[in-house]
């Protein structure tokens, strides 16, 4: 009995979440239990948990995953200060007069939202609140409506910036580490968070097309699935529509420049992104929109001046010509800081500031509560024999390396029904990703793989967080059934998604290739 204990250990973990105890309590609480279980039955080395305040640390001082908060951040004040609702109403009414246009906006807005924000409750709850009733107006079959609204809300799981690709690039940066040491290699590799984003865009871009043709195709079969809009949202001027879709994509433009340019670490990416969505909700807002545009201007001339010619003042050796372009550096920072205390003070006096503030809080101490929570798992895990069982179970999959991860993805896939993003991603990926490493599997690519399967957890029923943001932000005439339902072919489109990058890796591979 004994030597199984590693298997009870997760089957108690799952069923701790599944009686609905919090999860990192859950976590923490099946792995102190265990690792004196194991103990007290002599099967455990109790020393092992010495390491936990090193992992702690570890954690906290990790620079990549510092842009968690800051990319939480910028999505939550995008969505705080309604640029995702305007942006939403433009797109459906310059698409609403197409046969299942409503749909193809709210897909193209969650593509937008999802550059921009990476915050997928936000995004679901606000297409829920304004684009499905829309569309139920419209006469849209409920079921294909809470489809369309669901699975466009999680593509902020696989279009960078994520919360998923950051977490993912760190988990996979190390079992790469670790595979390479297991192979003998001391000068080791390394993943950056640039090539996981990189890796990311292409495949995300193809899932945003497959559910376009999908809406498409289902219009022509059942026309009366999506109809087209009433006159309702009949006239888009042109301002309207890049007057919300231009600060978006600069934003987009910015984080992401920055990040596979080269010019910016994702943490500092990740504060442009931050301070340019504090930037967008003043203006949205409508205070001193010409001391906001100019210290915005300011910004985007300096980071590309200072790019294109860098002064350092404190050098000896300054030409007058480095004095007066330093100068007019000084400049540009003052005005852009001036632009961010008046955006500062009309979001605080808005409390658009305050709520957004509250809901990085929030997520942010979810997702490293988990992550402190999953190191005592793991060491315990490890410490009851886990590791090298995984290991044993991938290697005697028929198939050899392609066998393992058939084998991987299924039962990542079928965790996705009961767990979250983060649980799987720093509980089970830490144990099974070396393995399929050691066997031949590109990291990169294998990371991509994962993404858009655990991208997939959110739309799984029962438990797929999608489904649980719709329906509490769905009128009371849809029903739970419906909402179930309408995400179906949408899974299988995921399917069909990883199918895709699985047998053409240059999807995932190409990009990082030619930037890094």
């Amino acid at each position: 009995m004994t030597q199984y204990l590693d298997v009870a250990m997760f089957a108690a973990l799952m069923a701790g979440i599944l009686l609905g105890f919090p999860v990192a309590f859950t976590i923490a609480g099946v792995g102190i239990i265990f690792a004196y279980l194991g103990l007290a039955l002599g099967v455990m080395d109790i020393s092992l948990l010495g390491a936990l305040g090193q992992r702690a640390f570890g954690l906290l001082s990790n620079e990549v995953l510092i842009a968690i908060p800051l990319f939480v951040a910028m999505g939550a004040v995008l969505e705080k200060s309604r640029i995702a609702e305007d942006l939403l109403d433009t797109m459906g009414r310059l698409f609403g007069q197409l046969r299942g246009g409503l749909g193809i906006s709210v897909v193209l807005v969650g593509a937008l939202l999802a550059a921009s924000t990476g915050i997928v409750g936000a995004t679901v709850v606000a297409m829920g609140m304004i684009a499905l009733p829309t569309m139920l107006r419209s006469g849209y079959d409920p079921r294909v409506s809470c489809g369309i609204v669901c699975t466009a809300g999680t593509l902020g799981q696989i279009i960078p910036p994520s919360t998923l690709l950051i977490i993912l690039s760190d988990v996979m940066s190390n079992a790469y580490q670790q595979a390479q040491y297991e192979q003998g290699k001391f000068s080791v590799e390394t993943i950056s968070v640039g090539q996981v984003f990189a890796a990311a865009i292409v495949p995300g871009l193809v899932l945003v097309v497959l559910y376009i043709l999908y809406i498409l195709l289902r219009g022509l079969i059942r026309p009366g699935d999506m109809p087209p809009a009433s006159g309702e949202l009949a006239a888009v001027s042109g301002s309207e529509v890049l007057s919300a879709i231009v600060p978006p994509v600069i934003l987009i433009f910015a984080v992401l420049g920055a990040i596979l340019g080269g010019i910016a670490t994702p943490t500092e990416a990740a504060s442009v992104g931050a301070v340019g969505a504090l930037l967008m909700a003043a203006l949205r807002l409508g205070v001193y929109r010409r001391v906001i545009l100019t210290g915005a201007v300011a910004f985007g001339v300096l980071a590309i001046a200072a790019g294109l010619h860098p002064v350092r003042l404190q050098r000896s050796d300054l030409t007058m010509g480095d004095l007066l372009t330093g100068g007019a550096y000084v400049v540009l920072s003052v005005l852009g800081a001036v632009a961010i205390i008046v955006a500062l003070r009309s979001t605080i006096r808005r409390r658009v500031l305050h709520d957004a503030l509250t809901s990085t809080l929030t997520m942010t101490a979810m997702i490293f509560a988990t992550i402190l929570a999953a190191s005592i798992f793991s060491l315990v895990f490890i410490g009851l024999g886990g590791e090298e069982r995984v290991a044993e179970i991938l290697a005697a999959m028929p198939g050899g390396a392609t066998g393992a991860l058939l084998f991987s993805m299924l039962f990542i896939f079928g965790l996705g029904f009961f767990l979250d993003f983060v649980e799987i991603s720093v509980i089970v990926l830490p144990l099974v990703t070396p393995a399929l490493i050691l066997m031949g599997h590109d990291p990169i690519w294998l990371g991509v793989l994962i993404a858009i399967n655990l991208q997939t957890s959110f739309l799984t029923p029962p438990f797929g967080f999608s489904l649980f943001y719709l329906r509490g932000a769905a009128p009371d005439t849809v029903t739970t059934g419906q909402i179930y339902a309408g995400v179906v072919p949408f899974i299988v489109i995921q399917i069909v998604g990883v199918l895709l990058v699985w047998n053409l890796p240059t999807l995932a591979t190409w990009l990082p290739n030619v930037i890094f």
